[in-house]
């Protein structure tokens, strides 16, 4: 019984953690730090109690209350020396209907909003919003959103503790912005958007090839972005997002192991998702005001209506990447056009761009470049490059069946 309550408690953590978290940011006044402590004591209770006690019929209900008078006490033992929180905890003690079943009532999502809106203020910069909305909205350690930003992890901790004192500092408030607002602040929402669901659908660490708690917040998120703001990038983003998901069941064997797109058994793609995702993302189209992540849709769309990976249309997907390296020109993109030239013209094409990106250095610790050049090394039955190149991408990944692969392939190298 002790070990199913645990269980229970771990299985809620997982799933409305942050939800949690949002909502009491927003009880606590904006004061995320304050906001996280009761969390945590609330989730320490539940330990504690839920194994002595029924578990609650809404476990997230239970915890927003239990967070709310855990904050409600440190808050008026830190009111001798700041008044405020003082009458923020008079305040919250003194409402007569639960606010956590209120909020639940009104609708977590507005709580979600607001704390995603509020990571991503002006105020801060562009590299702290981003780092800090991971770590808030979707709960990813330092260590994961380091890999996202080929940063490292020190660098990345440093970027959240300064954005959350420059919220603190600056008084941001914790709302959603008006719909004036709306457009100016909706570009960096969406690059974290894309990065959490990147996270997701391929993790960059540990024993699964994806993580689908997290592409599955990055899809929900961008639904409640397209309800709130449908704008052409909005829906383009959700397309893209809903035609890699439609994948997942693919992506991975039984036993765990990853499995290339070329190799994948496309009936068990989601053709549900996929259908939704071709529809958004021609809606987007039409409006001719569409930019990157519909670009990068229409790809995923191309790769979506081959029957097979033989019957792959190679020259729309690399018109298509010439026209988003008009938009963008990361290194990662110019990585992406490489291998699609190399499927269209051949491999010595793309290693040509390959070897010319990892010259410039910004893609030298990026695995996934060596991995493509070890592939078209391979392909080029250049045997020791190839074997040098897999050697660096195994060096530098963080994901075991990523890590997998690559020693295979390394291995059949040498057979």
């Amino acid at each position: 019984m002790m070990s199913d309550a645990r269980a229970r408690v771990d299985e809620v953590y997982r799933a409305e953690s942050r939800r949690v978290l949002a909502t009491l940011i927003r009880l606590c006044g904006g004061d995320f730090d304050l906001a996280e402590e009761a969390m945590h004591d609330a989730f320490a209770s539940a330990v504690e109690q839920w194994p002595r006690e029924v578990v609650p019929a809404n476990p997230r209900a239970w915890l927003i209350s239990a967070g709310k008078f855990k904050a409600i006490d440190v808050m008026r033992r830190r009111a001798k020396h700041d008044a405020s929180l003082g009458q923020i905890a008079e305040r919250l003690n003194a409402q007569s209907e639960d606010p956590a079943e209120k909020a639940i009532d009104e609708g977590i999502e507005d709580d979600r909003l607001r704390l995603i809106f509020t990571c991503c203020h002006p105020a801060l910069a562009a590299e702290a919003r981003a780092a800090l909305t991971l770590r808030e909205v979707c709960g990813l350690t330092t260590e994961e959103i380091a890999r996202a930003f080929l940063s490292s992890p020190p660098t990345i901790a440093q970027r959240i503790v300064r954005a959350k004192a420059k919220i603190k500092s600056a008084k941001i408030p914790y709302q959603i912005p008006s719909r004036a607002d709306l457009p100016e602040r909706l570009g960096v929402v969406l690059h974290v958007v894309y990065l959490v669901f990147n996270e997701g659908y391929s993790a960059s660490a540990g024993a699964s090839v994806t993580r689908a708690d997290l592409s599955g917040e990055a899809i929900r998120l961008g639904r409640l972005l397209m309800a709130l703001l449908p704008e052409p990038e909005v829906i383009g983003l959700l397309a893209l997002m809903l035609i890699h998901e439609s994948r997942r069941a693919a992506r991975s064997t039984a036993e765990g192991d990853l499995v290339l797109l070329e190799d994948q058994d496309r009936s068990l793609w989601n053709r549900e998702q996929i259908a939704e995702g071709l529809l958004l993302v021609q809606q987007a189209l039409r409006t001719q005001r569409f930019g990157a992540y519909t670009i990068q849709a229409a790809i995923a769309a191309v790769h979506a209506e081959a029957k097979s990976s033989a019957e792959t249309d190679w020259n729309q997907i690399t018109a298509l990447y010439d026209l988003l390296r008009r938009i963008d020109r990361s290194p990662v993109i110019e990585l992406n056009r490489a291998v699609a030239i190399a499927m269209r013209d051949g491999p010595a094409a793309g290693l040509e761009l390959i070897d010319a990106l990892l010259a410039g250095g910004d893609l030298s610790d990026y695995h996934l470049a060596h991995a493509a050049r070890a592939d078209l090394c391979r392909r080029s039955n250049r045997t020791a490059d190839a074997k040098t190149a897999y050697e660096r991408a195994i060096a530098l990944t963080a994901q075991e069946p990523e890590r997998r692969f690559l020693e295979k392939r390394l291995r059949e190298l040498s057979l």
